[in-house]
């Protein structure tokens, strides 16, 4: 027979714990413990506290920033799991002192403080530095697109919204109608009464929501000069619909600058639009403004600082402001790879990147093959017909485009047609047109032309070659690594405290594995 240890759980035990014996020197809690309680000012965010002369007393924001930061650190972000994690976690025991808070008080500490910890964000940045974490000799930009706290399936332009809001009341009529026709049979419809019932309070809700939207709200305008209506989200109309590897979200794009030499994030910012190319002059101005406030640099564009950033920031705009600034980048087109001799032949091996998948749609003779004049302002069709000029449009500064169409009469009788043209029949009918092709002309040097040359240089590519290793990594620890892949907030503002917040996890992390003075110290306590 088996002999087993005895054990009786009807008794009284007494444990004797000391809380700050639990934050172990080389951890993480111990660095964010130590930061907090003797290097960080937390006055920012004692600015909303009145209750000096009367009454309840508050949570401490340092308790609550230790076990908000720490949660984040291992993925947590709901406020219910933060408040569990309080009451039996140990490490969250030691870091709150033994405190509960409600999760009411930890979802409106991270949503009130988005200045505050804005400011608290520039300060462990500023430890960096003194820890000798920073560089500044390459930075590289990129955002990281996350969803949010809204549903996709309330965006759409204010038509669209329109259309929803006539399609539920359409909805909410026909059970309304239903409803009353249960009322007057027999009493074995009660079931269908009551699931009726729920399905009227559900869409009355949803027809009032739309309705007060499209009352107080205006159509939402996109970034570009044409200002065009883009989709609104009924939810939170400060989040955007990106695209990402992963299909259309409704969120935010995070984006982060990072510092080479310990991949240190020396800005977060949070953009509720899907381009990215516009976040970069609002990027690069809160950086030279951080740096100049907290001390690090007057001005560090002239300490010659390399900035990159990916394929998504390049425009001739940008790249203006960059030779305007005198600012040292090198940021890419998005055909930089085709002029690269090395990748001539990756789409004969590799085919091309993004597949077409359109389904029955012709593939035709495509404008490469037709012969274009700028200056004679005419084109001729590979059967060799002149084309007639339809229209120009001024693209941009130093670009104009040709559009140029076929006479009906060469397209109609020519022996291409079935290959040149997607729809031939259209050539038979007297109201068709013929082929339609466009061309874009450069009629000046660019600032396009002058990024062009930097990064297709041999030092270019070299520079341009270490964006990825510098920015990706940080993304897969706080996306992969840590879990920080959603935002539970809404609006912009919150969303972007919220994106700090989890910026400043990855710092502080970088601050307990490589900070020399922090290394010093765990030493003697250990």
């Amino acid at each position: 027979m088996a002999n087993f240890k005895p054990y009786d759980y009807n008794q009284t035990s007494m444990v004797v714990i000391n809380f700050e014996e639990q934050l172990q020197p080389n951890t993480f809690e111990y660095t964010l413990h130590h930061l907090i309680s003797n290097r960080l000012d937390l006055s920012p965010f004692y600015d909303k506290y009145n209750n000096d002369k009367g009454g309840r007393s508050a949570y401490d924001p340092a308790v609550l920033l230790k076990i908000i930061l720490f949660a984040y650190s291992r993925g947590i972000t709901s406020s219910r799991e933060i408040m569990w994690s309080c009451e039996t976690n140990i490490i969250f025991k030691a870091l709150s002192c033994d405190s509960v808070p409600h999760y009411t008080t930890i979802a409106s500490f991270v949503s009130s403080y988005p200045d505050a910890i804005e400011e608290l964000f520039e300060q462990v940045l500023l430890v960096c530095y003194q820890e000798g974490l920073l560089g500044n000799e390459l930075i590289a930009i990129d955002g990281c697109k996350m969803p949010s706290n809204a549903a996709k399936e309330w965006s759409g332009t204010f038509k669209e919204l329109e259309k929803k809001r006539k399609k539920i009341a359409k909805q909410l009529k026909h059970c309304i109608k239903e409803h009353k026709k249960c009322d007057r049979r027999r009493s074995d419809e009660k079931e269908r009464a009551k699931r009726l019932e729920q399905s009227i309070d559900t869409l009355d809700k949803a027809h009032e929501k739309i309705d007060k939207f499209l009352k107080t709200e205006s159509p939402r305008k996109g970034q570009g000069k044409q200002q065009k209506e883009v989709k609104s989200n009924i939810t939170d109309n400060e989040s955007c619909k990106v695209k990402t590897n992963k299909g259309v979200i409704q969120g935010y794009n995070g984006v982060a600058t990072v510092d080479k030499k310990h991949q240190i994030i020396i800005d977060a910012q949070a953009f509720g639009e899907g381009q990215e190319h516009h976040t970069l002059k609002p990027v690069l101005e809160s950086i030279k403004e951080r740096y100049k406030r907290t001390g690090i640099s007057d001005d560090i564009y002239k300490d010659d600082v390399i900035v990159t950033a990916d394929t998504g920031f390049a425009n001739e705009d940008n790249n203006r402001y960059l030779i305007d600034q005198n600012i040292n980048a090198y940021i890419p087109d998005n055909q930089f790879r085709s002029r690269d001799p090395r990748y001539k032949d990756q789409k004969k091996t590799y085919g091309k990147r993004h597949q077409d998948t359109k389904v029955g749609v012709m593939e035709v003779i495509p404008s490469s093959e037709f012969k274009f004049s700028l200056k004679k302002k005419s084109c001729i069709c590979p059967a060799g017909n002149a084309m007639w000029l339809s229209s120009e449009k001024q693209v941009s500064k130093g670009k104009v485009k040709l559009f140029f169409e076929g006479n009906l009469t060469d397209c109609r009788n020519c022996s291409l047609k079935e290959q040149c043209m997607r729809n031939p029949a259209s050539a038979d009918h007297r109201k068709g047109s013929g082929r339609q092709v466009s061309k874009t002309f450069k009629t000046e040097k660019t600032a396009t032309d002058w990024m062009k040359k930097r990064v297709d240089s041999t030092y270019g590519k070299q520079i341009y070659s270490h964006r990825m290793s510098v920015v990706e990594p940080v993304f897969g620890n706080i996306g992969t690594n840590k879990g920080l892949n959603r935002f539970s907030l809404r609006s912009k503002a919150k969303v972007q405290g919220q994106w700090r917040l989890f910026c400043m996890v990855h710092n502080i992390e970088k601050v307990m594995r490589y900070g020399e003075m922090e290394k010093e110290r765990a030493k003697k306590v250990a």
